[in-house]
C-alpha cells in the first residue's frame, strides 16, 4: 500500500549490518513489521533499534496483525510518521492536475 504514496518507501533496505522491512530515505524513517517471534528476541530488536537511531533513523514498529487486519490504518500511521519526520509536510501527492488552471485548447 505504501507504494502509492510519496515520499517513497523502499522494501528490504540494507542499513549497516541490518536489513529493514521498509524505509523512507527522505524522512530517515524505518518501519518494522514484527511477528510473534520478536517477543523472544527483544534484546536483538533493542540493539538493532539503537544502531539505527545512532545512524539518524527513526524506527517505528507495527505488529503483523495490525497490518493484516487494517492495512489502510497501518499505511496512514506510517505516512503520518513520515510527515512528522519531514517537518509536517503532507506526504501524499495531490491528485493529478489538481490546482492547475485549465486553458482552452485551440486547434
Amino acid at each position: 500500500m505504501l507504494s502509492r504514496y510519496r515520499p517513497k518507501f523502499t522494501r528490504q533496505l540494507p542499513i549497516g549490518p541490518y536489513i529493514v522491512d521498509f524505509a523512507c530515505r527522505q524522512a530517515k524513517l524505518v518501519v518494522e513489521i514484527d511477528g510473534s517471534q520478536h517477543l523472544a528476541q527483544a534484546g536483538y530488536d533493542e540493539a538493532r533499534t539503537a544502531f539505527l537511531n545512532a545512524e539518524g533513523w527513526r524506527v517505528i514498529r507495527l505488529w503483523n496483525n495490525q497490518v493484516l487486519d487494517d492495512p489502510e490504518a497501518a499505511t496512514r500511521h506510517d505516512l503520518e510518521h513520515a510527515a512528522e519526520c519531514l517537518g509536517d509536510t503532507h506526504p501524499q501527492p495531490l491528485p493529478f492536475r489538481e490546482g492547475r488552471d485549465r486553458r482552452p485548447r485551440y486547434r
